[in-house]
């Protein structure tokens, strides 16, 4: 009987996947826009921007992900109305700008310092040094790690369900709520719904990573 109702409700729930995969995109991507912005200031920056940097990296890392949705949901609503997906893009992509930081953080730092002086000895500036020769090289490098992000992220598309977004745990929820239980098939279906698309994910970063390999560096496995 619950199977019929999954497969007869299939189109609510591949809907609910939609949403999600449309709030990781929004939340990744302003992530990944602050997070290059981050590590520079970090990696590159005078002592006030290295600072106002971990600030705002150790704050959005150091919080848990549901406090800040509640934050930017019901805190910021005293100052100006968000809807619920705007409210989870912020929160979620901040806390990913955060992490995301790092993996850049560390891909910069594994360039060669040469290459920085390298660049200025031939009257770059160091704006441009960072914008064509260092992040172009570090982007490469960052890609491995940013797929364990883009897995983590994907999975926290399930919080927004705390501040009403109605994405794909909702509507499992919803479904379990008028066939009265069945819960572990239902949210056994949508774990099975996640494991595919978190699957399917990372296979295609794997092989941009592969198109992007540059011969005599280092690839993952070996």
């Amino acid at each position: 009987m619950i199977w019929r109702i999954l497969i007869r409700e299939m189109p609510y729930l591949l809907d609910g996947t939609l949403v999600a995969l449309k709030l990781l995109g929004s939340f990744i991507s302003l992530g990944f826009v602050i997070g290059i912005v981050l590590a520079v200031m970090e990696v590159y920056g005078n002592r006030f921007f290295l600072i106002l940097a971990l600030m705002i990296e150790r704050f959005f890392r150091g919080v848990p992900a549901v406090v800040l949705l509640f934050l930017f949901f019901y805190g910021l609503s005293h100052i100006y109305k968000l809807s619920s997906f705007a409210a989870a893009t912020l929160a979620l992509g901040l806390r990913s700008a955060a992490y995301q930081s790092q993996i850049f953080r560390g891909a910069m730092q594994a360039i060669p310092s040469g290459q920085m002086m390298a660049a200025q000895a031939i009257g770059m500036s160091k704006f441009k040094a960072i914008r064509h020769i260092i992040i172009p090289q570090a982007m490469r490098l960052a890609i491995g790690p940013w797929s364990n992000e883009f897995a983590s992220e994907l999975k926290d598309t399930s919080l927004a369900y705390t501040i009403g977004v109605v994405e794909l745990l909702r509507r499992g929820k919803y479904i379990v709520s008028y066939t009265h239980g069945n819960t572990l098939i239902v949210f056994g279906f949508i774990s099975i719904i996640y494991l595919i698309l978190t699957r399917v994910g990372n296979m295609m970063i794997y092989h941009f990573e592969d198109r992007l390999w540059v011969p005599g560096f280092e690839r993952r496995g070996g």
